[in-house]
């Protein structure tokens, strides 16, 4: 597998950076996991638009799925046109096709995101298959809202998403002995976050890491403006790396 960082940023953006976004490769298949702002001007610098046969999105923050709203506008409307009939497979979790349709009534259309992606629902601990990865959701902490972290397989390689989360014995679960643990690390420490927890120190994400027995940690969602310590390896926007 190889996995290109699209976007690394925080909630907010770090300087000129993007928002959460990752294409997994495996195989020929291209699977993008989140798509928050900026990751589609991102994909647009390296292809004029975006191919990919699957997008997964881990929870309704926006900086974690904020670009799907210019990719239906752009896939309908742009002057170069774009087949939408070779819709990308769009996964969110139960509950959240109908959420789209809330969502867009209000931007658009009710039905816009169907116009330009095949939307379906997976549902927690439940593998579903996806651009030819297969694709684990663990449920995850992260203040109220209902979120996953992804653990996607192929080719005997592994690769843990932690996309947004509070501290959680699950985090473990999620990475355990894994090629790759992806792990967010938001904060300067715990107690600037609220209750019920929703992110991570950096401390944190290394325990947590640790804990797994995963053989590599990158750190990401980190603001430019908070220290990474020696020696840990940190995501920026264009890295890529191969398992």
């Amino acid at each position: 597998m190889k996995i290109t960082v699209i976007g690394s940023s925080p909630a907010w953006p770090n300087p000129g950076g993007a928002h959460s976004g990752y294409v997994i490769e495996h195989d020929g298949g291209r699977l993008l996991v989140d798509c928050g702002p900026g990751v589609l001007g991102r994909l647009r610098e390296r292809e004029g638009w975006p191919h990919v046969d699957a997008v997964a999105i881990t929870h309704f923050h926006l900086d974690h799925w904020g670009d799907l709203v210019p990719w239906v506008w752009g896939a309908m409307y742009r002057a170069a046109g774009v087949s939408i009939d070779d819709r990308p497979d769009l996964w969110v979790h139960a509950g959240g096709h109908e959420l789209l349709e809330r969502f867009g009534s209000r931007f658009g259309f009710s039905d816009m995101f169907d116009r330009v992606f095949t939307v379906r629902e997976y549902a927690g601990e439940e593998a579903f298959t996806a651009a030819g990865i297969d694709v684990t959701p663990v449920r995850l902490p992260h203040y109220r809202l209902e979120t996953y972290g992804f653990r996607l397989a192929a080719n005997g390689k592994t690769i843990a998403y932690s996309g947004d989360s509070g501290p959680s014995e699950r985090l473990v679960d999620l990475a355990r002995d894994t090629d790759l643990f992806v792990c967010e690390a938001t904060l300067l420490n715990g107690e600037d976050d609220g209750l019920p927890r929703g992110h991570l120190s950096v401390e944190e994400a290394l325990a947590a890491a640790a804990d797994s027995g995963t053989r590599r940690v990158l750190l990401t969602h980190r603001p430019a403006e908070l220290p990474v310590p020696d020696g840990t390896e940190l995501a920026y926007d264009g890295l890529e790396l191969e398992l």
